[in-house]
């Protein structure tokens, strides 16, 4: 049973609102292989949320009705929705860029084996979770065996060109610290993993993104049962960098889960509070449907909440990494 998290505060946080819409992030199924300690969406091999046919049909309707430039797919495993192939060749021929947040243990998976040929074919950005380059530390935060499994990820995409630098395929790493604490800076800790993944395994990637644990669900259960809670916020407060507001990904991107509502971000998705759509908000929740007599969001309140610090803390932290690299 996970421990109750204390109520996030609705007050402190910056008053931030949105730009123009240029990207989807899609929780397509809460379905995963694994069961990772600092999953934010509770994932697991027995979850059985998934997007359904019809907010599929108006999901790809809000991408040819608006100028979306990016489709971003997460979950779970977003690979084991059972219409992925379908979506990504949808957005691929609507010119998009599709993003894959691959755990790559999914690679290896009875039914998946030709996975990494349909990524590479369909010219898919693989972002790819990878929380160490010790095999330990990853079979601590992610379950024994995931390691090798995940190196055996790695050198499969390799193969097909993914993570060198002429072939256009782009191989993202993705780190999440183990415990309550800021990520190291983003430059030196990607150049530490390149050095020892191409030594050891002769793996390349092109880049690894930093992203700061949110004191919420899983994670967050965890800090509370640890009594660590607010020692974490009261960090994530005090390294607070009011430049980062700028840069954080909810300005341009919209989170869809499972059942077609709306959302400023996944972590908003998951602490239930959706997007402000001023039309909407009385009615309803925000849905896709919604989207498509929505000509722009662009002006509209962000929803923060005290977890909102945690994008905004030290160098910053999004799906694509540091803002400071930005």
């Amino acid at each position: 049973m996970h421990a109750t998290l204390p109520l996030l505060n609705a007050l402190s946080f910056p008053a931030i609102t949105r730009a123009p819409l240029q990207a989807l992030q899609v929780n397509l199924t809460y379905r995963c292989n694994q069961r990772c300690l600092h999953c934010h969406v509770n994932a697991g091999p027995t979850r059985t949320e998934a997007m359904t046919d019809e907010n599929l049909a108006l999901l790809h309707q809000v991408i040819d009705a608006h100028a979306v430039q990016t489709l971003d797919l997460t979950g779970g495993a977003p690979e084991m929705h059972p219409r992925f192939r379908e979506i990504v060749r949808h957005a691929r021929r609507e010119g998009l860029r599709v993003i894959d947040r691959c755990n790559l243990t999914i690679l290896s998976e009875p039914g998946y084996e030709d996975l990494a040929e349909f990524l590479a074919e369909q010219g898919v950005e693989v972002s790819a979770s990878l929380p160490c380059y010790s095999r330990d530390n990853v079979d601590k935060q992610r379950g024994d065996g995931v390691f090798d499994a995940s190196i055996e990820g790695l050198l499969q995409l390799n193969r097909l060109g993914y993570g060198r630098e002429d072939s256009g395929l782009l191989l993202n790493l993705v780190y999440n610290p183990q415990g309550a604490s800021l990520p190291p800076a983003q430059a030196q800790l990607e150049a530490d993993y390149k050095a020892h993944l191409a030594v050891d395994f002769g793996i390349q990637f092109n880049h690894l993104l930093c992203i700061t644990n949110q004191p919420i669900a899983r994670f967050g259960s965890t800090l509370v049962s640890k009594g660590t809670f607010n020692s974490y916020m009261q960090l994530l407060r005090e390294s607070y960098r009011p430049e980062n507001l700028d840069a954080v990904m909810c300005k341009h991107l919209v989170s869809v889960d499972w059942q077609g509502y709306l959302y400023d971000c996944d972590f908003n998705q998951m602490l239930e509070l959706p997007l402000a759509i001023p039309e909407v908000i009385g009615r309803d929740r925000p849905h896709l449907r919604d989207l498509l007599g929505s000509s722009s969001l662009a002006g509209n309140p962000i929803v923060t909440r005290d977890h909102c610090y945690a994008c905004t803390a030290g160098q910053g932290s999004s799906c694509a990494g540091a803002l400071d690299n930005h």
